[in-house]
């Protein structure tokens, strides 16, 4: 069957994973850095330049580390960062660097977009609230303060498909990434003309919409010759990284969630129908596979809530620091002896959407110290995404029975197995890694038809074999603790926002 290609465009660094295609198995991966741009406070911007070249290195790097021959390469995929906007002028080439997800400069525009429509439409219209660094807002903000880019644009491509359009020579979109431009009707697949209107967003800039596992061209020789392949190669339209995650675990149907706990916290939830939140706290948008869609909930600060309290520790420099942290959270019993953290140290997403929300460490007192405040600080992260997983689980499609764990966290047996307890239900641990490029892997064999359909790909991945069970008692315990957790943002709220405005 050969091998495969996955590209996974990300904010950091550009990664690729080479993946034998019977097993679904991950051969090789390698990944190169790209740059971030911050020209003033609250702006971030990449140069879509970097990342095709970082693609090409990783890719080229990837194979050799395979040790496979570039002929075996049967299919492409790409995976991305979403929500970013890449301005192409009629030649195809960047107006200006890209705006990618982490800007904050639309801001006002989503407030106004938010404060201006009623709930109702919203519901009915979009994915979910409007979102600073979302597409359809920055291109406001680009209409009310860079006309001249607006001007000169033709053509507007999400970070993923503006590599994939240097590969194959076709500026088009698919639907997953697409569906976080906040410029996709869900339930259609297609753009809307309703909220491009309210955007401010010429219809004609915005591309084809493909199927994710649908060609989207072929590999240019150029491109090929770069990386030692052969020209012509089927290329997947692609996924964004949040769907490419999941086919890289195999999540396709209801019953089985997944929770990344990385930088920020990732609740994926798949659903059968697009069910949209009518209190606008998380997003809806398509999954990679035909038919599906899937819930998204996030909270800001998950692993970045340890790392902070690993600096504050005087522990930045050691090497083993998160384990040390973890030793220390085992020693503490549930609770951390009467201590709750809320993780809002940048504000928060779902289900708040506040950004002027603030982290609190409620019921300190003389015993506590650096093992309590670490217990503290995973168990209210998890609490933060239980509360996710509740919010999205009550959308339908039946009841979470497992839940698929990724992300640093999962490196540290006491958090672990405190997620387990917290959502009270088995916790499986994701076999390998790369998952995001795996995913994007087998959307490139279904094109290249190695694989009949995204879930034939998805039968052969390896199923996670290390699984943590919940204990009874203390999920009883934690069902209470999860109350108190809930009801102190509401209490502390307007404090929150009179010290952060102060």
């Amino acid at each position: 069957m050969g091998t495969l290609l996955g590209i996974d465009i990300g904010t950091s660094s550009v990664k690729a994973a080479v993946v034998e295609a019977e097993s679904a198995r991950v051969l090789a991966a390698a990944g190169r850095e790209v740059a971030l741009h911050t020209p003033r406070p609250g702006w971030a911007e990449q140069h879509p330049g970097d990342w095709f070249e970082a693609a090409v290195a990783a890719s080229r790097d990837a194979l050799a580390r395979a040790g496979v021959d570039g002929e075996s390469v049967r299919g492409i995929g790409f995976s991305g960062q979403m929500h970013g906007t890449v301005c192409l002028d009629a030649a195809g080439e960047p107006v200006r660097p890209a705006i990618i997800w982490a800007d904050t400069r639309s801001g006002p525009q989503a407030t106004a977009l938010l404060a201006d429509l009623d709930p109702a439409d919203l519901a009915e219209h979009a994915p979910g609230p409007p979102v600073a660094g979302f597409m359809g807002p920055t291109l406001r903000w680009l209409r009310e303060h860079e006309p001249e880019t607006t001007a000169r644009t033709a053509t507007v491509l999400l970070p993923k498909d503006y590599v994939r359009m240097r590969f194959t020579g076709e500026a088009t979109t698919e639907v997953s990434d697409a569906a976080s431009t906040w410029l996709l009707d869900i339930a259609r697949g297609e753009w809307s003309g309703w909220l491009a209107e309210r955007c401010t967003v010429e219809p004609g800039w915005l591309p084809p919409v493909l199927g994710s596992a649908e060609a989207a061209g072929g590999l240019r020789a150029e491109v090929a010759a770069a990386l030692g392949v052969r020209p012509g190669i089927p290329i997947a339209a692609g996924c964004a990284d949040q769907p490419a995650q999941a086919l890289g675990h195999g999540l396709l149907d209801p019953g089985t969630d997944s929770v990344t706990i990385g930088t920020g916290g990732q609740v994926f939830h798949p659903l059968a129908a697009p069910h949209v939140d009518p209190g606008l706290r998380m997003h809806t948008f398509n999954h990679a596979v035909p038919g599906r869609w899937y819930a998204l909930a996030a909270i800001l600060s998950a692993g970045l809530s340890l790392r902070w309290l690993r600096d504050l520790l005087g522990m930045k420099g050691l090497a083993d620091a998160y384990a040390r942290l973890s030793a220390l959270a085992e020693g503490v019993p549930p609770g951390a002896e009467g201590l709750i953290f809320l993780p809002y140290l940048a504000g928060e997403r779902t289900p708040h959407m506040d950004p002027s929300a603030s982290g609190v460490f409620l019921g300190l007192r003389l015993h506590h110290g650096p093992a309590h405040l670490a217990r503290a600080v995973m168990e209210g992260v998890t609490m933060a995404l239980a509360e996710c997983l509740a919010l999205a689980s009550g959308m339908g499609d039946g009841e979470v029975r497992q839940v698929v764990a990724s992300g640093g966290a999962t490196n540290s047996a006491v958090w672990r197995q405190i997620q387990a307890n917290v959502y009270g239900v088995p916790l499986a641990i994701s076999a390998g890694e790369e998952h995001a490029s795996l995913g994007a892997a087998l959307l490139g064999g279904v094109a290249a038809g190695v694989y009949e359909s995204v879930e034939a790909a998805c039968a052969r991945l390896p199923r996670p074999t290390d699984r943590v069970e919940p204990d009874p008692a203390a999920v009883a315990f934690y069902a209470a603790h999860r109350e108190q957790f809930r009801a102190l943002y509401g209490k502390l709220r307007e404090d929150m926002h009179e010290l952060i405005h102060r």
